[in-house]
């Protein structure tokens, strides 16, 4: 039984091998550093996520006092629990993103309802750009070039961050039946597409019965 999992899907845009290009497995175990204006190729839970790790406040999740401040809680609840002053104060911002997606659709339209609100009004909150029906043309020492509705654009960037989701890697896999053996998959090895834990869970265990 494998369960070798995903690896990051690399587009064909010309310029991907460019060194402004990082896949967002590099940014998110920070295995490479990128600069303060940033280009997120795709827009997915991935995407949003990656934005979020570039923009935020690491003390917002570990210090009690830092989050109550980004969300304008009011520990005394004087004022019914809201404290407005603290949602006017302008946050200061880490770094200047641009999201872009393939899709016309509005970006984050596919996040979870319970919390991609939230995801979407801190990144709004944070001016992040989102870019929507655009169609990647090059990449090189300015940045990103894309097209939308036939109009040349570019982002002038340091880094591109490459999100543009995931395909199973199934290298074990194809080695194994070279050799004649079997074997079954199970999770992002066997569908990368909507990959959850529920779904991989429920395919091992039908597996084992079966077996």
């Amino acid at each position: 039984m494998l369960a070798t999992g995903v690896k990051p899907r690399v587009p064909t845009i010309p310029g991907i091998d460019h060194p402004k290009v990082v896949s967002y497995v590099d940014v998110l175990s920070c295995a490479k550093r990128v600069g303060e204006r940033v280009a997120i190729v795709g827009a997915g839970g991935i995407g949003f996520d990656v934005a979020e790790y570039l923009l935020g406040d690491p003390d917002e999740s570990r210090v009690p006092d830092a989050f109550l401040s980004a969300w304008g809680v009011d520990a005394s609840v004087r004022a019914g629990g809201l404290d407005g002053q603290a949602l006017e104060r302008p946050r200061p911002r880490k770094r200047q993103v641009a999201m872009l997606q393939r899709k016309s659709d509005k970006l984050g339209a596919n996040l979870g309802k319970t919390t991609g609100w939230i995801l979407k009004a801190k990144l709004r909150d944070a001016g992040v750009e989102m870019i929507s029906g655009a169609s990647y043309t090059a990449i090189d020492d300015r940045g990103l070039h894309y097209r939308i509705d036939g109009t040349e654009r570019a982002l002038d960037v340091d880094h591109v961050v490459i999100c543009a989701g995931q395909e199973s890697d199934r290298a074990l896999y194809d080695a194994l039946v070279a050799r004649g053996a079997k074997p079954h998959l199970l999770g992002g090895a066997k569908l990368a597409a909507e990959l959850d834990a529920a779904r991989a869970i429920d395919e091992a265990t039908r597996l084992a019965v079966g077996i």
